[in-house]
């Protein structure tokens, strides 16, 4: 979240959020003034979020359905959009990657993480992980330019995002 500068008041995504594990997280890290979208493509997660959000009486966060080529996340809206280990599952990246694109503010950021291919630790199979620089491609294709690739995640890498400088 520091690498994302996610603070009070943000306006955040948790894209494929499955059961809300990361939006619950977020949605206490941006307090009352913010927001979380947990957007997921199943609508199985999506319910599963908003039982899990209103067990946790939070009133910040709210459940999107997406579909694979399009979150539905509000034009322009965020300040930060984190995808965690959802990547390998993205039908057509680039497609998507720039629908995220349209939802973030100027400055925003979007953060993908993954397992690394490495073959060390918890996660997929090899096969089923995606190489980073095929995620930094797919993402220049989509009009988004890396700007920094933390290194503090043991079994996994992150790279963060922003506008493409036009």
């Amino acid at each position: 979240m520091d690498a994302l500068e996610i603070a009070d008041g943000s306006a955040v995504a948790d894209l494929g959020a499955g059961g809300g594990w990361f939006a619950i997280r977020l949605a206490r890290r941006v307090g009352p003034n913010g927001i979380v979208w947990a957007e997921d493509i199943q609508p199985e997660m999506i319910e599963s979020i908003k039982r899990r959000v209103q067990r946790e009486q939070l009133r910040n966060v709210r459940a999107q359905l997406g579909t694979p080529l399009d979150p539905h996340l509000p034009p322009r809206a965020l300040d930060a959009v984190l995808t965690v280990e959802t990547y390998h599952e993205f039908e057509q990246p680039v497609t998507l990657l720039r629908n995220i694109d349209k939802a973030l503010k100027p400055g925003g950021l979007l953060a993908i993480i993954e397992f690394s291919k490495d073959g060390f630790g918890p996660g997929p199979a090899i096969e089923d992980r995606v190489d980073p620089e095929r995620v930094i491609r797919d993402a220049r294709a989509a009009g988004l330019d890396l700007v920094a690739r933390p290194s503090f995640l043991r079994y996994q890498y992150m790279l963060v995002f922003g506008h493409a400088k036009r």
